[in-house]
């Protein structure tokens, strides 16, 4: 089984978040054992601005066994499809493109998504199994 691993995931982890390390490692650590964990060059970008430098990312998300998976051009262009429909229906800007391009990386080329943002995910991406590290 392949998971997608979504920002928030990995941030509460190198972060060593009070409320979600807890949850989110355990998600995580169970993830790993069934399968392999990716993570887009969304993940990657957004994550790895929390470190001093590249290699420092490289090796602190290699060390839990995280590889990377660059999103296709049939998986951006569902993500420009839902970012359309969610603007069409009077969406807001609070959700930008990215967010879009996590779950159809996900929903596409991945079997399910380890996530705390589970309301957004199952909106847009109804087929995609969703996996909550709060609610296991």
């Amino acid at each position: 089984m392949i998971t997608a691993i979504d920002s928030n995931i990995l941030i509460d982890i190198f972060n060593d978040d009070p409320n979600f390390f807890d949850p989110s490692s355990t998600a995580l650590r169970k993830v790993l054992s069934n399968g392999a964990g990716v993570a887009c060059e969304v993940v990657w970008s957004e994550v790895s601005t929390g470190f001093p430098s590249k290699d420092s990312f490289i090796q602190a998300i290699t060390s839990l066994g995280i590889t990377f998976s660059a999103i296709n051009e049939t998986t951006a262009l569902l993500a420009g499809d839902n970012w359309r429909k969610y603007r069409s229906k009077g969406g807001k800007r609070d959700r930008i493109t990215a967010d879009f391009l996590i779950g159809a990386h996900a929903a596409n080329q991945c079997d399910c998504l380890l996530t705390r943002d589970t309301r957004f995910y199952r909106t847009y991406y109804k087929k995609l199994k969703i996996l909550d590290p709060l609610h296991p």
